[in-house]
């Protein structure tokens, strides 16, 4: 009898330490009445552009474009990022950031001209790519060396999320400003 309750109290204490395993991060929906970029402060839409990141302590940020997020990392750091979320550019389904396809071309037009697109998978860009004409396929750690520029040329289109910066390069007067951008603890 003795060995069936030890068995039991085993079996019991594995099933209580598997569900306290890790915290789940979950994308949350876009606000396109509140949610602005907490890095260029234009307004965050509803569409293939949008990314998002959960820190480990819950907090979630919105970006407008993923080279906004890009901005966010280089200056808080990576380290208590819970997981981080791009778009299919297709169907608008969140995507884990490191599972993405990306797309960059300085032609392709981002609301922050950063020229980057995303894909839930690698057929997916390859068709964009035929179907464009331009385009260099990436994965996550091709971003971790891309040099981040945005096309100046294409900063002047004002049609893609609202109006420009007072900086003109669409950041307000090119400062990360307000609690929004505190640095995270690591």
């Amino acid at each position: 009898m003795k060995k069936w309750t030890l068995g039991l109290i085993l079996v019991m204490a594995f099933v209580v330490l598997t569900a306290c395993g890790g915290k789940k991060y979950e994308a949350v929906p876009i606000n396109e009445d509140v949610d602005v970029c907490v890095i260029c402060k234009m307004q965050v839409k509803d569409d293939a552009y949008a990314t998002q990141l959960t820190t480990k302590d819950g907090k979630n940020y919105k970006f407008d474009d993923i080279g906004c997020m890009n901005e966010w990392k280089k200056t808080n750091g990576t380290d208590n990022i819970g997981m981080d979320y791009v778009r299919d550019y297709n169907d608008k389904d969140w995507v884990e950031f490191e599972k993405a396809t990306y797309v960059y071309d300085s032609s392709l037009r981002t609301p922050m001209a950063y020229g980057i697109v995303s894909f839930k998978d690698k057929k997916s860009a390859e068709a964009f790519i035929a179907e464009q004409g331009v385009g260099k396929l990436m994965n996550a750690d091709d971003l971790a060396s891309h040099t981040w520029e945005q096309n100046k040329d294409s900063m002047n289109m004002g049609d893609m999320n609202g109006e420009m910066g007072s900086d003109g390069e669409g950041h307000m007067d090119g400062e990360m400003s307000g609690d929004s951008m505190e640095k995270t603890e690591k």
